[in-house]
């Protein structure tokens, strides 16, 4: 299982799922263009020490990553608000990718069409969205519960 971000916007979010996958050993992927400098200044208060021992691997944009993860043969699973298939009525898969689209905007449409397996988190009808942090967290365990991944 490995985590993914769509062009991130805000790097304490970025700084904090690296540390996610650093305490869990999984592979973090990040989407570029992002809307931040990607520099330690930018990245040291959320990721701490962690930062340095997340595997991060960078994609020059959305074609280079899914072309990647087709080869990989890796599936991608979107978690956006816009979907309606609850994370804890989907079966993981070792194999699987969970991206997370941008704070402000999720992914484009065009993305959202070209990837079948899409999540949601059930929520309040008047609530939005939870910070991607913590949506992230929730759906990841829920895939490393699943399979019996947790870090030995």
């Amino acid at each position: 299982m490995r985590l993914a971000l769509y062009q991130p916007e805000i790097p304490q979010n970025t700084g904090t799922l690296m540390r996610l996958c650093a305490c869990l050993d999984l592979p973090l992927d990040i989407i570029h263009p992002c809307g931040f400098v990607w520099n330690d200044r930018h990245l040291r208060r959320a990721g701490m020490d962690y930062k340095d021992k997340a595997t991060v691997h960078h994609h020059e944009n959305w074609q280079a990553f899914f072309t990647w993860s087709q080869k990989e043969k890796n599936r991608i699973v979107l978690l956006d608000t816009k979907s309606s298939t609850p994370y804890t009525r989907f079966s993981f898969q070792a194999q699987d990718i969970i991206l997370m689209g941008q704070e402000s905007s999720g992914v484009p449409d065009e993305v959202f069409h070209a990837l079948p397996q899409r999540l949601m988190i059930p929520m309040a009808p008047e609530c939005r969205s939870l910070n991607i942090s913590l949506a992230a967290a929730m759906v990841v365990g829920e895939g490393i519960r699943q399979l019996d991944l947790f870090p030995k």
